[in-house]
Parts: structure tokens; sequence; C-alpha cells
């Protein structure tokens, strides 16, 4: 073995796989109502506490919450007491404070338990605006049917009836643009969907619109 050889297998031995680990996570721009739309659960919580649980190399951060409300998931877990999540943010894990703030939390269940990461939606629960909260209640729900479509670069066209073309990411602010802070994807009563302002005045044409 040539010396060269030798100090590289010495270098990369004394790394240990943490620090192998670069910020890896990386996420597709999703609109809020998909990620309502794509989720098992979705809660207003707040966190009272957490433990990090010594399972896999970098262990699993397990959030105690108080469920506020639920928006999405009754039939699959109607309430919800722990989320878990990576405990590394390379690793797409969040970090969430104790006892100070009420977030806005959706994730997936997997063997009985609620994951979320990174790339599923969450937020502060001041931070939502109006729209947003009226999405959660009613609006999303009526939408899930529909396609949001995200358009990188013009021309964008709709290719079904089913699709809302997402423009956002042509301003570079992908889920945080204004149209993911206003708009929801709607399915009218003649078959198609198309954007619906939250806090415009409610379109007859909007199948079941009364505001919640």
């Amino acid at each position: 073995m040539t010396a060269w050889l030798s100090f590289l297998v010495v270098f990369l031995s004394s790394w240990s796989l943490r620090d192998l680990v670069v910020e890896a996570c990386t996420c597709v721009p999703i609109h809020p109502q998909d990620a309502f739309c794509n989720s098992d659960i979705v809660i207003r919580a707040k966190v009272v506490g957490k433990k990090l649980m010594k399972d896999g190399p970098f262990g699993t951060m397990r959030y105690t919450v108080k469920q506020m409300k639920m928006y999405r998931g009754f039939q699959i877990m109607p309430h919800v007491q722990y989320i878990y999540t990576e405990a590394s943010e390379s690793l797409c894990g969040v970090k969430l404070e104790v006892n100070k703030y009420q977030y806005l939390i959706t994730g997936r269940v997997y063997e009985g338990k609620v994951y979320t990461g990174l790339c599923n939606w969450y937020e502060k629960w001041d931070r939502l605006t109006l729209s947003q909260r009226k999405g959660l209640n009613h609006r999303y729900h009526l939408g899930c049917g529909c396609k949001i479509r995200p358009c990188y670069y013009l021309p964008c066209f709709a290719t079904s009836k089913n699709e809302c073309i997402w423009t956002d990411m042509l301003s570079n602010f992908g889920h945080s643009g204004y149209q993911a802070k206003h708009y929801a994807c709607i399915q009218r009563v003649e078959g198609y969907c198309s954007w619906y302002r939250g806090w415009a005045p409610p379109d007859k044409t909007i199948i079941n619109a009364t505001d919640p």
C-alpha cells in the first residue's frame, strides 16, 4: 500500500458516519393544498415536550404535542399525541420549539406513528394567512380532486380541465409565493378546476362554497 493510500484509509476511518452526512435535504416546492391533500394527518398543535429516541444511526426526535384541532386524518388517527421526525436536519428532520408556539403540522402515518419532515408542510400558526386557514378548514378539501401543476418558465398551459397552473416558481418564491398564500384550486360544478381567491366573496359556482 502506498503512503497516499495509507493516509486516505486513516483519514476516512477517522470520520464518523455523522461526519460524512452533508446538508442533503432537498425538497420539491409544493403548494399548501397539495401538501394538505397528500398528507395522512393535518393538525394544529402545540409542542409540550420532546425526547431523542435512540433508534437508527442518528436517532429520531419524538415531540409530544397537545392537539388543538385536526383538519385531516380523523379516520386514521382521531387524536395525535406524538410527532416523529429525523433528529438530523440534514436528513430532513424538523426543529420545533417546546411550549412556545402553536404549529400547523402535516405528516404521514407509518406503523401507527405520525412522521413529519422538512418536505412536509409545517408552519407556526400565526404565520399562516387567512386564506390558508380557510383552506385548511374547508377549501383545500374541495380541491383534492384537482391537480396543481407548477410552471417554471413561460408559456404554461393546462393540459386537462382538472389542472390549475401554479406560477409562484416564476418569481422563485416556491411555496411562499402569492398563489400559495392566497389561492386554492377548487373544482367547479361544471367539472373543471380553477383558482379561487380566499378572501373574495364566495363564487356560487363552487361546490359547497360556504365559508367555514
